[in-house]
């Protein structure tokens, strides 16, 4: 079997189990999911769909973000951790869209990835699940899967990125990176895993992983 003929089979079993996969995170625009992207930085998405919705009740714009303080927003998502550097990101990246762009989120990477405490991995996020611009956001549990079904050797998720985006048509990148995640969560988690009852990793899991 070739490279390309595992990947399109590795693609048809995620279709199978997740044809249409929705966006897991809760928001409502833009600033929304930015803002909810920030807060699922070593969060569960489930957390931070609990959390949200206090946060968004008192401020789901910018210009109602900057007029709660920094402690303020830091004690509505503490139970998101890291909530010190959170809330000053929060504020601070409300600021610069009132500021630099009339209140509302820009749609290029360069833009997105000037904010405070907005990463590539953010910033690829909302590209992809708002505008619609092609990106392979990848997290270290998207990493994890490839590196188990052998799309990449990478050894960071910079590397994986690449790899991943080189053997996955451009036009999928969107849906295959949400069809990662939940696959992940059902069958492929980072502990208990039973690969022999994964529909991939009992196909296509390194040799070194399964010994």
């Amino acid at each position: 079997m070739t490279k390309a003929e595992k990947v399109n089979d590795i693609l048809a079993i995620l279709d199978h189990h997740f044809p249409e996969p929705e966006v897991p995170l809760h928001h409502k625009d833009a600033y929304t999911l930015l803002v909810s992207v920030l807060l699922s930085a070593q969060c569960t998405d489930e957390r931070v769909n609990k959390t949200t919705p206090t946060l968004f009740k008192r401020a789901d714009n910018p210009y109602d973000m900057v007029k709660m303080s920094v402690e303020e927003i830091r004690d509505i998502i503490r139970p998101c951790g890291l909530s010190p550097m959170k809330s000053k990101g929060i504020y601070g990246l409300s600021q610069i869209l009132i500021d630099k762009y009339n209140g509302e989120v820009p749609n290029t990477f360069e833009a997105l990835e000037e904010l405070p405490a907005v990463g590539h991995k953010t910033a690829s996020v909302v590209m992809t699940q708002w505008f619609g611009i092609p990106a392979f956001p990848v997290d270290t549990h998207i990493h994890r899967l490839a590196y188990r079904w052998a799309l990449t050797n990478g050894k960071s998720v910079e590397q994986t990125e690449h790899d991943l985006k080189r053997l996955i048509p451009k036009e999928k990148w969107n849906k295959v990176h949400l069809q990662f995640i939940y696959f992940g969560r059902k069958f492929c988690p980072a502990r208990g895993h039973q690969w022999m009852e994964c529909p991939i990793c009992s196909k296509y899991m390194r040799k070194e992983l399964r010994d």
